[in-house]
């Protein structure tokens, strides 16, 4: 897999972003309290990274990555509460050395995966509509929050199908209707198709948000599975074009 981007010098960066407080000698003050929308909702707008975090996630180097990009089991002391035919998909892609990850192969990392994955993503936010641009593979979500429910019966995708509400100042994300082909992580735990994310989106202050993630799929774990993914605010910054190439020689765990 080939992945190529614009160069780092693309316009388009490090052009003032209109909603970032200054500082008095112009920089951004990421410490500032969150803006709000003319609806009074906190405005999550702008462009994101997870934040990095400790080095060896199960016993694998990280390298300062983001917490949960490689294991978000980390947090059960006793291992993942696998259903047994979860765990026996994990032992089988630990043995073939992870060379099956769908990354390899170009296809979308899927939701929870991209909470923690080390690419830019852009927020558009509006009162009806929040839409998550991702860099990495040209991805995106669309997360109605018209008060519709999920379909009745969704066709399986990569993303799910994502309805929201605001609780308070947290933005808050239900997302089901997945296929069962992507990873959660970079270990690769299983899910199956009827999994359930939820997301909590919370704003700090202007530089910085927590993203809770909340895994409910009981035909692949016996147990929930929750963990809090730290994420920085980009300022000045914009997404660079993204092209995976799926013809070249693969790179990544076990190549």
């Amino acid at each position: 897999m080939v992945l190529l981007g614009a160069s780092a010098s693309a316009q388009w960066l490090g052009y003032p972003a209109k909603n970032v407080p200054r500082n008095a000698d112009g920089t951004p003050n990421l410490a500032a309290p969150a803006l709000r929308t003319a609806d009074g909702k906190v405005d999550l707008s702008g462009v994101w990274e997870a934040a990095n975090g400790e080095d060896a996630p199960g016993g694998i180097e990280n390298s300062g990555a983001p917490r949960y990009l490689l294991n978000v089991m980390r947090d059960f002391k006793d291992g993942p509460p696998f259903q047994p035919w979860a765990a026996e998909i994990f032992k089988q892609r630990q043995a073939n050395k992870l060379r099956d990850n769908p990354r390899i192969r170009c296809l979308p990392t899927g939701v929870p995966g991209l909470v923690a994955y080390t690419h830019p993503y852009k927020i558009v936010q509006t009162s009806d509509l929040v839409v998550i641009l991702y860099e990495s593979q040209t991805l995106f979500r669309q997360i109605f929050m018209d008060g519709r429910a999920h379909p009745k019966d969704p066709e399986p995708t990569w993303l799910g199908y994502s309805v929201g509400k605001w609780e308070g100042d947290t933005l808050v994300v239900d997302t089901t209707g997945f296929n069962d082909k992507t990873w959660l992580d970079g270990m690769g735990h299983p899910h199956s198709d009827a999994m359930r994310v939820t997301e909590r989106l919370r704003r700090r202050d202007v530089g910085h948000m927590d993203i809770e993630v909340v895994i409910d799929d009981p035909k692949a774990y016996t147990q929930r599975i929750r963990y809090v993914q730290p994420q920085e605010l980009l300022p000045d910054s914009d997404l660079i074009e993204y092209v995976c190439n799926e013809n070249a020689k693969p790179v990544g765990p076990g190549h």
